[in-house]
């Protein structure tokens, strides 16, 4: 089914406490390795007149793990646990440390989502036309005593949004509090160019003014910003089975190299993008706070996909 974009699942959390909870992902796609559609006895070619086989997409992608989508109006943004880029065609694996969450959630059964913006190009030209990726997660447990008294895992937003930032979001911090923490995930897409302070067209090689908000004071300001991209790229030559080659990139194989190289608004191809922690001493306070940011300039067309999550702890 072409641009099917997610899959969800339930998953029982039982009973905590827990002493490390671990989410572990591998990406796979059929664009690569290329001995499969451009090898002496290919396996998958491309149909004719196309340039990629049917079912690979060869393009980066926004990969995102979420717990908790919201099913009607009035629910909680889901928590998002983890905000990726696939790689240009190629495989991808990480593991990402959700004990706090686990920890902190109601036991029982949760619903987890993965999503993946593929899009097909129906002629084949510049990527599949039944383009996808093949997704396996587990979540390893190791119960035990929790290395930090979980209170309460708060969704802030989860969500898109261009040059208008939201509203400040109000939450309420638990009876008990005694530290807090804010995980703040960014990434820039889409838009137009030119665009004051873009290298490239497309808000993603766009550097951007964040400012932070608690409680309606201005706390921090930071440009969020990957320039290690060139990392995620080893180089590699592969021969076709006509005799020709060209040179790529391992870690993105379908990428040009350049593009994979480039640096980018906060998001590297084949690449997860951390999130910037805040612990603010305002938010130690049991009762109603708010939280906001603002994001200037965006380029017309031009969005940032942004989630935020509280976590409130105790002694």
């Amino acid at each position: 089914q072409p641009n099917f974009q997610h899959i969800e699942t339930d998953v029982d959390f039982k009973q905590g406490p827990f002493e490390k909870v671990t989410l572990i992902v591998d990406l796979e796609s059929t664009c690569y390795p290329f001995d499969t559609w451009l090898g002496p006895n290919p396996t998958n070619p491309p149909p004719a007149g196309h340039n990629w086989p049917a079912d690979c997409d060869a393009f980066d992608r926004n990969f995102e793990f979420t717990l908790d989508e919201p099913t009607q109006d009035g629910e909680p943004p889901a928590i998002e646990l983890v905000r990726a880029i696939t790689p240009f065609g190629g495989p991808e694996h990480f593991e990402i440390d959700i004990t706090d969450v686990a920890n902190g959630i109601a036991p029982g059964t949760h619903r987890l989502r993965s999503h993946i913006s593929t899009w097909s190009d129906g002629a084949g030209q510049v990527s599949g036309s039944n383009g996808g990726w093949f997704v396996s997660a587990k979540i390893q447990v190791s119960p035990g005593p929790a290395p930090r008294n979980v209170l309460a895992v708060i969704p802030l937003y989860n969500g898109s949004h261009g040059a208008m930032s939201p509203d400040a979001i109000d939450f309420d911090v638990p009876a008990g509090t005694t530290s807090t923490r804010v995980e703040y995930r960014a990434t820039g897409h889409g838009g137009v160019f030119p665009s004051p302070g873009c290298t490239q067209p497309g808000e993603e090689f766009c550097r951007r003014d964040h400012r932070f908000f608690a409680d309606g004071t201005q706390f921090d300001r930071q440009t969020p910003w990957r320039d290690d991209c060139k990392d995620l790229c080893t180089r590699k030559t592969f021969t076709t089975a006509g005799g020709g080659s060209f040179e790529y990139c391992e870690e993105n194989p379908c990428g040009a190299i350049a593009s994979v190289e480039a640096q980018r608004a906060n998001w590297c191809p084949g690449s997860v993008t951390p999130p910037i922690n805040f612990e603010r001493a305002e938010y130690n306070t049991a009762g109603q706070h708010n939280f906001a940011w603002t994001i200037t300039p965006v380029a017309d067309g031009g969005s940032w996909r942004v989630s935020a999550v509280l976590f409130a702890f105790g002694d």
